[in-house]
């Protein structure tokens, strides 16, 4: 089955280590620009800060505004578009999944960051005004350290990116007032990722309650009072977001993508997509075609 374009760090970069990108965001696009403006996907975390410019980028399938001071994170297989008013500039940071595991103890710390869950809604961050200049001084740090050749650059590079995430991440810190209890967190995190490796087989509540230990009751509860959806409505919204992300390829049938995703047949897919975003897949792929363009 062909796939929308997938770029890892290799195609992207001249390094040989293809683990690592770091560049100033006017360059990189200049380089880039005819292979990332039609909708792709990242093998890599991908973050980019915005220093000038404007124009609108789109994140599965959500369309942003771009601004400057306005930090965007990517986690891989997300599918994205730009489209850029005059010229735009800023920092970019491509890394590979495996980038911090031999670096740090906690082999899920990225995963715990609130901006790299694969929730566009927390990935997509305006820098205050106090906090400006420290976080363009910690991407000119990781430009000037990528460039030195010395035995222990990339641990510092490594070092000066948690320190940028972490100033980040703080930012969500006193947005609630009401702070989500430590284990509902983390059993919420836990089904969040439980979804993402199994909701093209299991697509309903009993089967992630199984694997969590808790009763579907239990599971729904937290979903309504942390999410505000029940826990089914989660699971049935990352089926319908991989559906979303095979069919802006006009390469693939509705027939291959019900199949991929384990329907029963293509009429109950087609039911299942329409009951939620209120067109049928062909009208869907019509649509975001028209808007986007096909992929290559």
């Amino acid at each position: 089955m062909k796939s929308i374009p997938i770029y890892d760090i290799g195609t992207l970069s001249q390094q040989q280590e293809h683990e690592l990108q770091i560049s100033r965001f006017g360059v990189y696009i200049e380089s880039h620009h005819k292979d990332l403006h039609s909708a792709h996907k990242h093998s890599f975390y991908h973050l980019v800060l915005f220093t000038k410019g404007g124009g609108n980028q789109t994140i599965d399938f959500q369309n942003f505004q771009i601004k400057p001071f306005q930090i965007y994170f990517m986690t891989p297989g997300q599918v994205h578009s730009w489209d850029f008013d005059g010229e735009v500039d800023g920092y970019i940071i491509n890394f590979s999944t495996t980038f911090f595991q031999s670096f740090l103890m906690k082999a899920n710390y990225l995963e715990d960051l609130p901006f790299f869950t694969g929730n566009v809604g927390d990935a997509v961050i305006n820098i205050p005004v106090q906090l400006q200049d420290k976080i363009i001084g910690f991407f000119e740090e990781l430009i000037i350290e990528n460039e030195r050749v010395n035995p222990l650059g990339i641990d510092l590079v490594k070092a000066i990116m948690v320190q940028l995430f972490i100033h980040i991440a703080r930012l969500n810190e006193g947005m609630d007032n009401e702070v989500l209890p430590s284990y509902n967190y983390t059993l919420l995190r836990n089904f969040q990722k439980l979804i993402e490796k199994n909701f093209m087989q299991l697509k309903l509540p009993k089967g992630y309650a199984q694997l969590l230990y808790i009763t579907p009751n239990h599971l729904n509860a937290l979903c309504n009072d942390v999410l505000g959806i029940p826990a089914g409505e989660v699971i049935r919204n990352r089926v319908i977001l991989e559906a979303k992300r095979m069919l802006i390829n006009k390469d693939v049938t509705v027939q291959e993508i019900s199949n991929y995703l384990n329907f029963a047949d293509n009429s109950y897919f087609t039911k299942f997509f329409k009951k939620k975003e209120g067109l049928t897949p062909d009208e869907f792929r019509k649509k975001i075609i028209k808007q986007h363009g096909p992929t290559k």
